[in-house]
């Protein structure tokens, strides 16, 4: 009987192979083919089984993009060939990536398909800052958004919440002079604490500090990166500072 495929939509993280799961190394591990997102590390990438035939199904902010229709008809017609396929990427599939789409379309297909979850940019960008997400003294709630609408910010910034929240902006590939005057608008002051996170977990990870007000001035960080706004990042800048003065008093 012809053996019969599967697809695995797997989370690689923020690209620290360490950050991997269990799973996730062992799907790729026994994957036949590895199909994967252009933000996915090399270093994710060397971990798939020597024999896997590894395949680029990328897209970046503002540059030549694999179609989504494409990449169905290619895991389809994959797994119909009786292959196991792992379709890796970037951080977590279910958060602001394809998977739901890529799910629809496998379904519709009739493949065997499964998530394998990974860390998601908002959680690994946050630890790189030493930053926390939520805390009780600033922040109850967080909130999730993407920016990336064919390199144009088009994301509803909600107003600032009772309470405290935290935002978080995937793919802030707009003039960040453009996304600040966004949260502005929106009622958020221009002295709103905020950090911009450039490839969290890995060799190259930067970290930049401003504020809404000045947050226009910044350097342009390469994707993938992610932008914090809210008292979380001025927590930590204080307790930064606090240890400095510490530092010279000692």
């Amino acid at each position: 009987m012809k053996k019969r495929g599967k697809v695995y939509l797997v989370g690689a993280g923020p690209g620290d192979p360490e950050l991997l799961t269990l799973r996730a190394l062992r799907v790729l591990e026994n994957a036949d083919v590895v199909l994967h997102d252009a933000l996915v590390s090399p270093e994710v990438l060397a971990l798939s089984s020597p024999a896997a035939a590894v395949e680029a199904a990328g897209k970046r902010c503002g540059k030549e993009q694999t179609p989504q229709e494409v990449i169905h008809a290619r895991m389809i017609e994959l797994a119909r060939a009786g292959l196991t396929v792992a379709r890796l990427q970037g951080g977590d599939p279910l958060l602001f990536g394809r998977a739901g789409e890529e799910i629809s379309a496998l379904e519709s297909a009739g493949v065997d398909w499964e998530v394998v979850p990974g860390v998601t940019s908002a959680s690994a960008a946050a630890a790189a800052a030493g930053i926390p997400l939520t805390d009780r003294r600033a922040a109850g709630q967080l909130i999730l958004l993407t920016g990336h609408r064919a390199g144009k910010f088009a994301a509803e910034i909600p107003a600032p919440q009772a309470g405290g929240a935290t935002v978080t902006v995937y793919m802030p590939c707009a003039p960040y002079e453009e996304i600040a005057e966004k949260f502005r608008v929106a009622g958020w002051q221009g002295e709103t604490p905020c950090a911009i996170v450039s490839g969290a977990s890995t060799p190259w990870q930067k970290v930049v500090h401003a504020t809404l007000a000045t947050m226009g001035k910044c350097e342009r960080l390469p994707a993938p990166a992610l932008l914090i706004v809210g008292e979380v990042v001025g927590l930590r800048m204080g307790a930064r500072n606090d240890m400095a003065t510490l530092a010279q008093v000692i």
